[in-house]
């Protein structure tokens, strides 16, 4: 009965540029749907619609998703 055992990986493995190029992307897509449920706020508010409260809550979700995004393709870089 013989056991052989894989030989240790000795590479270090290095930040993905794929991770963070996607990150950045998402962080940017994230940015213009926050950018574009403040503009629906604002017109929504405008018109006496007070659905504008789900567009500041869009708004709200979208910039976190924004920065949570830019801070892990950071981290990558």
């Amino acid at each position: 009965m013989s056991s052989s055992t894989p030989a240790p990986d000795t590479t270090t493995p290095g930040p993905d540029p794929a991770a963070a190029r996607s990150s950045r992307r998402l962080a940017l897509y994230a940015l213009a749907v926050c950018v574009l449920a403040v503009a629906a706020a604002v017109v929504s508010f405008a018109q006496a619609n007070f659905l504008g409260i789900v567009w500041v809550l869009i708004a709200g979700l979208s910039s976190n998703i924004a920065w949570f995004a830019y801070k892990r393709a950071a981290t990558v870089r």
